[in-house]
């Protein structure tokens, strides 16, 4: 699965998780990636959106 938004280009970000003792160790953050059908240019199509755009009404679902 496709894991970036096509509206605002949201994706995975890494960093360090850090324990109480101070040991870093690599991880990642996943965004909230949803297949929904959407209006593209007049006709609908399945794209992955971020559910902060989806709940912003940045796009606009297809029936």
């Amino acid at each position: 699965m496709a894991r970036k938004c096509v509206v605002c280009g949201k994706g995975v970000q890494t960093g360090h998780k850090v324990s109480h003792s101070n040991i870093k160790t690599k991880r990642t953050w996943v965004p909230n990636i949803q297949k929904v059908k959407v209006m593209v240019k007049g006709s609908p199509k399945k794209v992955y959106v971020c559910t902060r755009c989806l709940k912003g009404h940045k796009v606009q679902r297809a029936i």
